[in-house]
C-alpha cells in the first residue's frame, strides 16, 4: 500500500528548478612562465655540455675512483658516524627537552645553558676541543673533592678518534634535537593530556599513547633534515683529526694523484646517493605519522573572541539579507 499522498485538487505542482548551464572553464595562459622554463632548461643543458668537455673535471678519474674500495669503505665510515651520532643526539636531546619542560628551575636552566653553549659555538671549534680532550683529561678523579676518597679513571679511550668524533657530533646535535622534541611536545594540546589523566591513564601511558604519537608529526620532518645535515657535517671530523671518512679519504687520494676536482665530484656523488636514500626513508616516515591529517594545513589557534565576533557579524548580515 502506497503512503504517498496525491496532490490536493485545484493545486498546481511546483515547477522544477531550472538547470543551470555547465560552466566552461577557460585555462589562463602564462606565456612568460613557459619562456622562463625554456630559458632554465637551455642554461642547464649548456652547463652540462660545457662540463662534459672540460678537462679540469677529470671525468676519467671520476670513473676510476667512483667505485674504488677505499671510497666505498670511507662512505661506510661516514654512514656509521651519522647513525651513531644521531642515535646518541636524539636520546640526549629527548632528555634535554624534558629538562627544559621541567618545573624545577635548576634543571631547566642547566638544560638552557647546555643549549646556549653548544648552539652558540661552531661545531668545528667543538670538534677541535674534543680532539684535544685526551691531552686535557689524561685522568679523571671521581670521588669526594679535595680528598683522596674516590677512584681515578684512565681517559686513554679518548685517543680513539672515531669515538671522539661520535661524542663531539652527538653532543652538538643533542642541542638542536632538544628544541625539535620540545616543539613537538608543545604542539599537542594540553587538554588532551588532562583528559587522559582524568580517564586514569598514567603519565607514561599518556606520553606513549597520546602525546608522543601526535607530536611525531611535528618532530619527524626536522629530524629527517637533521640526519641529512649530520651526514654532511661528518666532513668536519678532520678537525679531530679523523681522516677515514668519505671526505678525508677523497682528499688524501687527491693529494697523491693531484686531481682534487675529480675526487670532490666522487665524494659529492656518494653524499648525494646516501642523502637520496635518507630522503626516501624520511618521506615514508612522514606519511606513516601523518595518517588522518592529509595534505591540509592545520588551522592555527585563533582568538575565541575574534571567532565569536565573526560569527555574530555573519549572522547579522544573513538576517539583514532575509529582511530585505
Amino acid at each position: 500500500m502506497s503512503t504517498t499522498s496525491a496532490p490536493a485538487s485545484g493545486t498546481t505542482p511546483a515547477p522544477e528548478p531550472a538547470r543551470s548551464a555547465p560552466i566552461k572553464a577557460i585555462k589562463l595562459r602564462h606565456p612568460w612562465r613557459i619562456v622562463f622554463a625554456v630559458i632554465l632548461i637551455l642554461l642547464l643543458a649548456a652547463f652540462i655540455a660545457d662540463a662534459l668537455q672540460r678537462e679540469a673535471y677529470g671525468w676519467p678519474y671520476v670513473l676510476k675512483y667512483i667505485f674504488d674500495r677505499r671510497i666505498s669503505a670511507a662512505a661506510l665510515v661516514t654512514l656509521e658516524l651519522t647513525v651513531l651520532s644521531m642515535i646518541a643526539g636524539i636520546l640526549l636531546g629527548l632528555v634535554l627537552a624534558v629538562m627544559r619542560l621541567s618545573p624545577n628551575p635548576v634543571v631547566k636552566y642547566i638544560a638552557w645553558v647546555y643549549l646556549w653553549i653548544f648552539r652558540g659555538t661552531p661545531v668545528y671549534v667543538q670538534l677541535v676541543f674534543w680532539g684535544l680532550a685526551a691531552v686535557i683529561y689524561k685522568n679523571l678523579f671521581l670521588g669526594v673533592p679535595w680528598t683522596h676518597i674516590g677512584v681515578t679513571v684512565d681517559m686513554g679511550f679518548l685517543q680513539n678518534l672515531f669515538l671522539i668524533a661520535v661524542i663531539g657530533l652527538s653532543l652538538n646535535e643533542a642541542a638542536y634535537m632538544a628544541e625539535i622534541v620540545r616543539a613537538g611536545l608543545l604542539s599537542v594540546d594540553k587538554g588532551q593530556e588532562e583528559a587522559a589523566i582524568a580517564l586514569g591513564m598514567s603519565w607514561g601511558l599518556t606520553m606513549r599513547r597520546i602525546v608522543i604519537p601526535q607530536s611525531m608529526r611535528v618532530i619527524i620532518p626536522p629530524t629527517g633534515n637533521e640526519v641529512i645535515s649530520m651526514l654532511k657535517t661528518t666532513s668536519l671530523v678532520a678537525a679531530i683529526p679523523l681522516t677515514t671518512d668519505l671526505y678525508g679519504v677523497a682528499r688524501d687520494i687527491s693529494a697523491v694523484t693531484f686531481t682534487p676536482v675529480p675526487l670532490l665530484i666522487v665524494a659529492s656523488a656518494w653524499y648525494l646517493l646516501v642523502t637520496s636514500v635518507l630522503m626516501i626513508g624520511q618521506y615514508y616516515l612522514e606519511r606513516r605519522f601523518s595518517r588522518g591529517v592529509g595534505e591540509q594545513r592545520p588551522m592555527p589557534a585563533a582568538n575565541p573572541g575574534a571567532i565569536t565576533e565573526a560569527v555574530q557579524t555573519m549572522k547579522a548580515k544573513n538576517e539583514g539579507a532575509s529582511h530585505g
